[in-house]
């Protein structure tokens, strides 16, 4: 019988990891989804479940749903990626990890019908997903999807509700390079009958690709922002403030610029959750917003790693993510003394347009991830340097926030991010 580690092991050596490896890992379709699900005996039809989707968002505005539900005293599963430390930070219940034995259990169960399948990484760990979630009894799961939607492989569940944070340009290369071609892929989460929340949609184009494939499905489509859904947000002190407009003032752990659009996405999302009778009051979401990290264990999202100097990472990874990143460091230029940048990318993204938002007045410490993915370090530094950012280069990222911290003085703030992998490294180091 295999260990856990040896458990892991497999799962990352015989499958491909999209995390790690990129295109080589990316299989769409459903068609092996299904077969797992069949084999697995339909485990996601054991308990409610709300889907969500989109470009930027997904994880903040599921950890954010899941803590109000928690709080309200349901037992929630939570399945999000990528994972930053820990493989079991994919799959949670009520905010702790799923068991080690269960994932030995469940691989040794079903390894070698589904080495008939030939499942990717993600594949069989869905399917892991679902069936932990019934194994632990959960009254609702967020489930949150992996890449695009219509044919990712979460998409074989009949959610209570769906949601789809925003669009933005990302993934191209697999879903489409307009705005309207990336809301079909994501419209794909949809379903007939079934009460969709949409987060931001300004573009014309892609509003009516969501309200052309709502009223195909006969869905009750709701626009987040188009909603009174709070009076005023003001973010004080890095934490967010609302006056709601069902559930009184509410304060924000989570502090990014971005949890303004993603509070209302959620705000929308637990209107539409109480109509369908789940029970929600004032207090649960005013406990939810204010505890999201104590109740489900999220990271990376403007995340302040420690003081003196002053260090936050971000997982923020595409120019939607980046346009309120930047302007959260214009304010952090004001307020502290040099900015310093541990940075690095993977090398499927739209480099040059994040490059173009990054502070030009900063000091940078170029580096790469541990994963195949990583864009070289040296071939990041020589675009960013067109973009007129300037610094030295480091192998790792151990190394490069050493550097930093290194050179940095007491009212200092050190920024770590460009991809989730950078983030995933920096906290393996702060553990």
């Amino acid at each position: 019988m295999m260990t856990y580690d040896e458990t892991l092991t497999f799962l990352y050596e015989s499958m491909p990891v999209y995390q790690f490896s990129g295109e080589s890992a990316y299989k769409p379709g459903l068609r092996t989804s299904i077969a797992l699900d069949n084999l697995a005996k339909n485990p996601h039809r054991a308990y409610s479940t709300v889907h969500i989707g989109g470009t930027n968002g997904k994880g903040s505005t599921a950890h954010t749903l899941a803590a109000i539900l928690q709080a309200a005293g349901y037992t929630v599963g939570l399945y999000t990626s990528p994972h930053l430390v820990d493989f079991r930070e994919r799959i949670r219940v009520n905010g702790e990890f799923i068991d080690k034995e269960f994932i030995v259990d469940f691989v040794r169960k079903y390894r070698d019908a589904a080495a008939l399948l030939s499942p990717s990484f993600f594949e069989l760990t869905s399917t892991m997903a679902f069936d932990y979630f019934r194994h632990s009894k959960v009254d609702i799961a967020i489930i949150e999807v992996g890449l695009g939607g219509r044919l990712d492989s979460t998409n074989i569940i009949a959610p209570a509700l769906s949601i789809i944070t925003n669009i933005s340009l990302d993934h191209v290369q697999y879903l489409g390079n307009t705005l309207e071609a990336i809301a079909e892929e994501k419209a794909g989460i949809i379903k007939r009958n079934t009460p969709v929340v949409i987060g931001e949609a300004s573009d014309d184009n892609v509003r009516n690709v969501f309200l052309d494939k709502a009223r195909a499905e006969y869905s009750n489509l709701v626009f987040a922002e188009k909603k009174s859904l709070y009076y005023n947000a003001v973010r004080e002190n890095g934490v967010w403030k609302f006056i709601s407009a069902d559930f009184g003032e509410i304060e924000g752990e989570l502090g990014g610029l971005a949890q303004m659009k993603n509070s209302a996405t959620v705000l929308a999302s637990v209107r539409e959750l109480i109509h369908l009778g789940w029970r929600i009051n004032a207090k649960n979401v005013k406990d939810g917003f204010a505890n999201v990290t104590k109740l489900t264990g999220l990271m990376g999202r403007w995340q302040t790693l420690s003081k003196k100097p002053t260090v936050v990472c971000d997982t923020g990874h595409n120019v939607g993510g980046w346009q309120y990143i930047s302007k959260q460091l214009e304010r952090a230029s004001i307020k502290y003394g040099q900015i310093r940048m541990v940075v690095g990318m993977v090398n499927d993204k739209d480099i040059n347009s994040v490059l173009a938002l990054m502070p030009k007045s900063a000091e940078y410490y170029f580096t790469q991830a541990s994963i195949e993915r990583a864009l070289p370090v040296s071939e990041f530094a020589a675009l960013a340097a067109a973009h007129g950012l300037k610094g030295n280069t480091y192998d790792n990222v151990a190394d490069a926030v050493a550097a930093a911290k290194g050179d940095a003085a007491d009212d200092d703030f050190i920024f770590i991010g460009g991809s989730s992998f950078i983030v995933a490294d920096a906290l393996m180091c702060n553990k």
